[in-house]
């Protein structure tokens, strides 16, 4: 399936080698700052994620990555799960050129979860394993992205599992005068791989701001590495359309209104054409809109210092179309998933020591799912039942109360929550299901600071996840098989321990950690005799214990003005108890390591190479994948040069890719990465 060249150039030895350099090195004293390429990925200073609030992320007992607005406008990336594509802790695989789903200390899908501007992006039909939802969200429009490297259940709640990736969108600023702001972009690849350009205008004054904009990217057929080439159907388009405003409505209290809407036109899912005989397969349109209000409220008390009330509506619509060759029979699959939401925040800062967060959640999902099958030659139209039971439902409502206590060498988080859930299934075949299921999760966390820049940490957390109107009605086919649905499925649960240490001088930081999941009743596939149009019949049981393990090491060294050094290393190791066997879907050993150079405060170069190992552990599930070979997934490496030049507020950047033109897979992905290839962005800033 995938050829690797012969060639090899290991990076792993001198990745290890220049991380013990870098620790052992000195501080340098503190210089005058230049603007860097990446921004800071380990992040070690304010997150939001992790306790719902703003907090020191060095002080706190769990690990985060962040990526800003410099890092977007500069890295310029095709989609935002690619912007994902070699950060700290992450692991992406992409089914098709339009997905990619990032993987979380070993898991994905509905077992890690995924905000947009703090609601939920993950609904009642998000699958087991990868997806492309996270593909709809343009990256264009983001001012920040937080990692949580940690289960976020507490905080967060269902699905929260592996952890929690958190997308801010750019908000606009009041001004003291009226003020306009336009500003536009553009952005080509080589090969025809991508087109596009986006603009926006934000306006302000001093009791109000808005911001909007539009973009239009038109994606090509993926140019893979040597000795692959083009690999169609790839290519697609995309249209997106962002407002977000706000309003001063007194000098506590802020009214902020948005919405966001992103399409998606004929995305060829090509390892269906590839490998199961399609004449076409493909999201035709595959659609994500969100409108939210949002009052937000600061006030001088101890106990409400900021409330925050947010009522959010969510439609994600996405139309499957397919043909077999050979086959008369075209079919449309239409499934739409509806989510109304309410959420109610208080921080509270209690003392000088001590802070609360107290909060309440309210979801409610309606599905709607129906299949067209119309034949050719006969002309006949037939309406059959959906891949999910047509008005299917879910709520959920929850409770959270979550703590954090800094005094100067110490930190002490913790918090609990209680999820309730209530899921009606109508299926037309065994009748309407309901379950009712709940969950009461926290965690604890402890962080000592030993000596001025070194600190220990400590977590132990509960997760749940609550089975979806996914696992509960899917009937036909998914990915490489065919499945039937279970309506008396339970929660999925897990215990976790994570410890490490953390180091922060001047000029530099790292974080050295482990961790251990304890994963029970994780629902899982069990192979029956039959086979349906050619495809392996599956049940969904809840089958599995199962661990995950792994270490995460993090560096970044500034060492002077205009140098610096970065890397990290992922190491995931997973196992199904009950089957005795490899846990599915497991990434392998992966990295990075980053040089930059700033020879000026307006240019900036670099030189990375990304790598992972080879992944030769393979469950039952893996082997049946045929997105995976027999032998499992080899290992690679890629080398990128990039650049950056700022003139006043505009910005030119550009990549040459994958310079030695590798033919490479991530594990697990139905299309292979980009060859060589050169990119280049313009953002102009008015």
């Amino acid at each position: 399936m995938l050829r690797i060249q012969n060639k090899r150039i290991t990076i792993a030895p001198l990745f290890v080698l220049l991380s013990i350099l870098a620790c052992s090195a000195s501080p340098v004293s503190k210089q005058d700052s230049v603007p860097v390429l990446d921004t800071v990925l380990l992040s070690l200073d304010i997150v939001v994620t992790a306790q719902r609030r703003e907090f020191q992320s060095f002080a706190l007992p769990v690990i985060t990555t962040v990526l800003d607005r410099q890092y977007f406008k500069v890295r310029s990336p095709r989609t935002l799960p690619e912007a994902l594509f070699g950060v700290p802790g992450v692991f992406l695989q992409k089914t098709n050129h339009g997905g990619g789903s990032p993987f979380l200390r070993g898991l994905t899908g509905q077992q890690t979860l995924t905000l947009v501007d703090g609601i939920r992006l993950n609904n009642a039909t998000f699958r087991s394993g990868p997806n492309q939802y996270l593909n709809t969200i343009e990256p264009g429009w983001v001012s920040r992205v937080e990692v949580l490297q940690s289960s976020g259940a507490a905080a967060y709640g269902s699905d929260a599992i592996g952890g929690v990736v958190n997308i801010l969108t750019q908000s606009p600023q009041f001004s003291e005068k009226t003020d306009l702001r336009p500003e536009a972009g553009f952005k080509w690849i080589s090969d025809g791989m991508e087109l596009g350009g986006q603009g926006a205008v934000e306006a302000s004054g001093q009791r109000w701001a808005f911001r909007v904009g539009g973009a239009y990217q038109n994606f090509g057929d993926l140019v893979a590495g040597e000795g692959i080439g083009k690999q169609a159907p790839n290519a697609y388009s995309q249209w997106s359309f962002e407002f977000k405003g706000m309003v001063k409505l007194s000098e506590q209290i802020n009214f902020v209104a948005a919405y966001q809407d992103l399409e998606q036109q004929d995305v060829p899912v090509f390892h269906k054409v590839q490998l199961e005989n399609f004449k076409y397969n493909s999201f035709d349109p595959q659609r994500r809109q969100l409108a939210y209000a949002r009052l937000q409220g600061v006030f001088d008390h101890k106990w409400w210092q900021k409330i925050e009330l947010t009522i959010s509506r969510q439609r994600s619509f996405e139309v499957r179309k397919s043909q077999k060759n050979n086959q008369p029979v075209q079919i449309t699959e239409t499934d739409e998933d509806v989510t109304n939401g309410v959420q109610f925040n208080v921080l509270s800062n209690i003392s000088n020591v001590w802070a609360m967060t107290t909060g309440a959640e309210w979801y409610a999902d309606a599905v709607r799912s129906d299949k067209m099958e119309f034949n050719e030659n006969t002309t006949d139209l037939l309406r059959k039942r959906g891949l999910y039971p047509d008005q299917s439902s879910m709520n959920s409502f929850a409770l959270y109360n979550l703590h954090t206590f800094n005094w100067p060498h110490l930190t002490i988080t913790g918090g609990l929550r209680y999820n309730a859930f209530r899921i009606r299934v109508p299926d037309e075949n065994i009748g309407v299901s309901e379950i009712s299921p709940s969950a009461l999760v926290g965690n604890l966390g402890l962080s000592w600071l030993f000596t001025d820049h070194w600190r220990l940490y400590a977590n132990a957390s509960t997760a749940f996840r609550a089975p979806n109107i996914d696992d509960l009605g899917t009937l036909g086919i998914v990915d490489f098989r065919y499945e039937l649905p279970n309506p008396a499925l339970k929660p999925e649960k897990s215990r976790s321990i994570e410890a490490g240490v953390k180091i922060k001088t001047e000029s530099f930081s790292a974080n050295f950690g482990a961790f251990y999941l304890q994963l029970s009743d994780l629902i899982g596939r069990i192979r029956t005799p039959d086979t349906i149009q050619g495809y392996a019949v599956y049940r969904k049981e809840n089958i599995t214990e199962a661990f995950i393990k792994g270490t995460e090491v993090q560096f970044e060294w500034r060492w002077s003005p205009n140098w610096l050094m970065a890397g990290h290393a992922t190491y995931t190791f997973g196992h199904n108890a009950s089957a005795d066997e490899p846990l599915r879907r497991i990434p392998p050993m992966n990295g990075r390591f980053c040089l930059e150079f700033y020879p000026s405060p307006k240019l900036g170069l670099r030189a990375e190479g990304i790598f992972t190992a080879d992944q030769r552990r393979l469950a039952k599930g893996d082997v049946d994948d045929n997105r995976i070979a027999d032998d499992g997934t080899p290992g690679w490496q890629i080398f990128n040069l990039g650049a950056w030049y700022q003139f006043g507020q505009s910005t030119l950047s550009g990549e040459f890719h994958n310079i030695l033109n590798e033919a490479y897979r991530t594990h697990g992905s139905g299309v292979d990465g980009v060859g060589r290839s050169f990119w280049l962005r313009l953002n102009l800033h008015f």
